[in-house]
C-alpha cells in the first residue's frame, strides 16, 4: 500500500487483492467477461485506480466492490481486504448462497472416485488385493 503509482493494471489488482490465486487465471476471467469495471467489460491490461467499482464473477459467486488503495504485492489475505470495499447487499447475498450450500451438502469428491484409503478397503473386502 505505500506506493507512489496510485494505479495498477486490473489483473495485478486481482492477483494482489487475492480473488484470484495467479494472474493467469485473472486475466482468463476478465476476458472471459466475469469481471466488470464501472458497469463494462474490460481487458486485463485496464489501470484501476481507487475509486473504481468492480463486479466479480466466479462460478455462482458475485462480489461488488470498491476499489480503496492500490497495492503491487500480493500480501495476507487480512492485508489483501484492506484494499477494497464489498457493498453489504453483495456481502449478505454472496454469504446467504455459501450457506445454503453447505445446508445442501456435498461429498468430498465431486467426480465419485474412491480415495485411496476407500480403494484399500474395496480390495480388502472383495479378496483382491490379498497375494497368491
Amino acid at each position: 500500500m505505500n506506493d507512489e503509482s496510485p494505479e495498477l493494471r486490473l489483473d495485478k489488482w486481482l492477483w494482489a487483492a487475492r480473488f484470484f490465486k495467479t494472474r493467469h487465471l485473472a486475466v482468463d476471467a476478465i476476458n472471459g467477461g466475469k469481471i466488470e469495471v464501472n458497469g463494462q467489460r474490460t481487458k486485463p491490461g485496464r489501470t484501476v485506480r481507487p475509486g473504481a467499482r468492480l463486479d466479480i464473477h466466479k462460478g455462482s459467486l458475485v462480489w461488488e466492490i470498491e476499489v480503496l488503495a492500490i497495492d503491487r504485492q500480493r500480501r495476507s489475505a487480512t492485508e489483501a481486504a484492506r484494499l477494497y470495499r464489498e457493498d453489504e447487499t453483495s456481502r449478505l447475498k454472496r454469504e446467504a448462497l455459501v450457506c445454503e450450500r453447505r445446508e445442501l451438502g456435498g461429498s468430498g469428491t465431486a467426480d465419485g472416485r474412491p480415495s485411496k484409503r476407500d480403494r484399500r478397503m474395496i480390495q480388502q473386502f472383495t479378496g483382491r488385493g490379498e497375494s497368491d
